[in-house]
């Protein structure tokens, strides 16, 4: 079992970074697939991006592509988005996922595992 705290999240103007990070604790991090996911007010859950264990897969939702990069550090039990060239339709609720069933990458429910999300805020 593993357990995810996300962190890096706050407020910031249109065309400004973010770098999240999610801490995971246990020792097999390194097997899980990792994502990210998002949800605003009054809208769904929807997939930001994802990783695979190895790191040697990622995808991307066509919102954030070219504008977000996935990554992860097994030694360090971390994984990261860098958010760049954020827009106001970014802001919502971030939050970190992992699994290790392998399951599809790009859908909530192939990740059983969830952190308690971090507010990511950009203004116009």
């Amino acid at each position: 079992q593993v357990q995810l705290v996300e962190s890096g999240g706050g407020l910031v103007q249109a065309g400004g970074s973010l770098r999240l990070s999610c801490a995971a604790s246990g020792r097999t991090f390194s097997r899980y697939d990792m994502g990210w996911f998002r949800q605003a007010p009054g809208k769904e859950r929807e997939f930001v991006a994802s990783i695979s264990w190895s790191g040697t897969s990622t995808y991307y939702a066509d919102s954030v592509k070219g504008r977000f990069s996935i990554s992860r550090d097994n030694a360090k039990n971390s994984g990261y988005l860098q958010m760049s060239s954020l827009k106001p339709d970014d802001s919502a609720v971030y939050y970190c996922a992992a699994d290790y069933a392998h399951g599809p990458l790009t859908i909530a429910s192939s990740f059983n595992y969830w952190g308690q999300g971090t507010q990511v805020t950009v203004s116009s």
